[in-house]
């Protein structure tokens, strides 16, 4: 059984700078830094103080809007010292996500980087909180945004009307003593909240996850030691930072086992084989669609990536073919496979490094010690005989306190015993093992037949042609619904609807080939490298009918 541990963020990053001084701590290439545990515990305490310096009490929510940037990292633990609220905010958003999100969580304190990709994070703030141009830093009265009193910049920017700048609020913490932080210190309380994840907007208003200490430190410890993660293990965080995969699987997950966090920016298959080669990382974290891009890279073959150990493939089902590879090509025979949702802060299950291969590649594994789960029927909530398809449910320490004012969307989500209803279909086998078929609301019916979108992505994966394949339903009016298969070829590759057909014929039920075919360079996602399958149904439905 899982000894669940009781400590904060604060005591945790403490105690193991203080067991590894000098083991290499955060590597960001990028941003030129490469610090030990003894400098990182020192960036995070003048961070710590800093922020107390501007008036971020306990409790207090704060908001950060950055890419992987290495203040986003001093800001996570430096918040868990002082028993703030980190509030992650999508890199994805727009100015319409932000309002709501900072409205949402009675966020205090912004954090934000000038801009990413084709968003300019300073001007929509700007058209946000117009108040910023006539409002002194620290001191912003906001008529849409009530609780808010301030913004901090981190960029290169001169003029910044009513923001901190991130240097100066360090300045600033210079008069916070050593005392006072240990008072505040003394103050947090291991199941106090300590981070608001809004859980990727695909259906309705996003809700923000209450997670506290206790969740994410018992969940990133799980994870890592399933890892075999230690002190000289050297992790690429690629995915995002203001996602569970980011936050807890990675950065947290680091901390906890005194590992070397080797932090991307943001994504780029280049640069993590660059990275993985210069700085012999051996283990590396991301979504499915992220292996794909490193092993069709055209420069795959130039670089070392023979340092590798293990990782996680997750977010998404991850293809038989892809998992095969990673392992071979990419030399990473320990990757494994992890499952669950942020409410659950967020794994519960995952593949063990010595499970064999068929398991690794067709089940999400089997439970964490000392987190429960099983299947139910989602109509009558009776638990369900094994290999039997239902709802997934769970129930551990790591379960969040709720959704933050959505009582009710709480009380959907877990019931009166304590099970976290995750809203995906899966089965488990004799031994354990979960395999996962789809999200209730993912399944497909055509006909009353029920098809499972995971089934036919599976078998399309098997075609030397295809890259990556989405299945989606499709509207119909005499079967109900019809399947759409969306398809990224390999570079260079050309197919057709008449092709696929024929490949499917005698190999998959004919009720299951796909009436519908999209041969796309890409498909719509979430930053957190979800695939908005319900987008491709969009624009499907909007090409379909012009």
């Amino acid at each position: 059984m899982t000894h669940y541990r009781g400590i904060t963020i604060g005591n945790l990053l403490r105690e193991t700078a203080s067991r590894l001084p000098e083991n290499e701590a955060l590597l960001c290439p990028e941003a030129g830094i490469n610090e030990d545990y003894g400098e990182f515990l020192e960036k995070c305490i003048k961070v710590a103080k800093g922020f107390m310096a501007i008036g971020v009490g306990k409790g207090d929510h704060v908001s950060v809007w950055t890419t992987n940037v290495p203040e986003w990292i001093y800001i996570q633990f430096g918040l868990g010292m002082i028993g703030a609220v980190l509030v992650t905010v999508n890199t994805n958003y727009k100015s319409h996500e932000l309002e709501y999100i900072l409205n949402q969580s009675d966020s205090t304190t912004l954090v934000l980087i000038e801009e990413y990709r084709d968003t300019n994070f300073f001007d929509i703030t700007s058209a946000v909180i117009p108040e910023l141009t006539t409002s002194l830093p620290g001191d912003i009265t906001s008529k849409k945004l009530p609780f808010l009193k301030n913004v901090v910049y981190i960029g290169e920017r001169k003029e910044t009307p009513g923001m901190h700048r991130f240097d100066e609020v360090i300045i600033l913490g210079e008069k916070i003593s050593d005392d006072e932080l240990g008072k505040r210190e003394d103050s947090v309380d291991f199941h106090d909240v300590i981070n608001m994840q809004y859980t990727s907007g695909t259906t309705g208003f996003p809700k923000g996850v209450m997670l506290t200490h206790y969740n994410i430190i018992n969940n990133a410890m799980m994870v890592g030691d399933v890892m075999g993660m230690t002190e000289k293990d050297r992790l690429l965080i690629q995915v995002p930072l203001f996602h569970c995969f980011g936050c807890v699987m990675s950065s947290l997950n680091c901390v906890c086992h005194g590992s070397t966090m080797v932090v991307m920016e943001s994504f780029d298959p280049l640069k993590s084989l660059q990275f993985i080669e210069k700085e012999k990382c051996t283990a590396v974290n991301g979504v499915p669609t992220m292996f794909i891009a490193i092993l069709n890279h055209e420069d795959f073959d130039k670089y070392d990536t023979t340092s590798l150990r293990t990782g996680i493939m997750a977010g998404a089902p991850c293809p038989v073919e892809a998992m095969k590879r990673v392992m071979e090509d990419m030399h990473c025979p320990e990757v494994v496979i992890a499952f669950g949702q942020t409410e659950c802060s967020p794994v519960m299950t995952m593949t063990r490094r010595n499970d064999p291969i068929e398991y690794r590649v067709s089940t999400v594994g089997t439970l964490f010690d000392g987190v429960e789960g099983k299947v139910i029927d989602p109509e009558t909530g009776e638990d369900l005989p094994p290999n039997t398809q239902g709802e997934i449910i769970t129930r551990s320490p790591c379960i969040m306190k709720g959704y933050y004012k959505m009582p009710e969307e709480t009380e959907e989500a877990i019931d009166d015993n304590g099970w976290l209803h995750t809203g995906d279909l899966g089965t488990i086998d004799e031994k354990g093992y979960f395999k996962i078929t789809g999200r209730i609301k993912d399944m497909i019916i055509r006909g009353g037949e029920n098809i499972y979108p995971r089934e036919i992505e599976e078998f399309l994966h098997t075609n030397p042609k295809v890259k990556d394949v989405y299945v989606v339903g499709i509207p119909d009016e005499k079967y109900g619904e019809q399947i759409l298969a969306a398809i990224i070829l390999k570079d260079g590759k050309r197919a057709s609807d008449n092709e696929f057909r024929e490949f499917c014929k005698g190999k998959i039920a004919r009720h299951k080939i796909p009436k519908y075919w999209e041969f796309r360079e890409e498909v719509p996602m979430t930053a957190s490298g979800k695939v908005q399958k319900y987008k491709l149904v969009e624009s499907f439905s909007k090409k379909d009918a012009a």
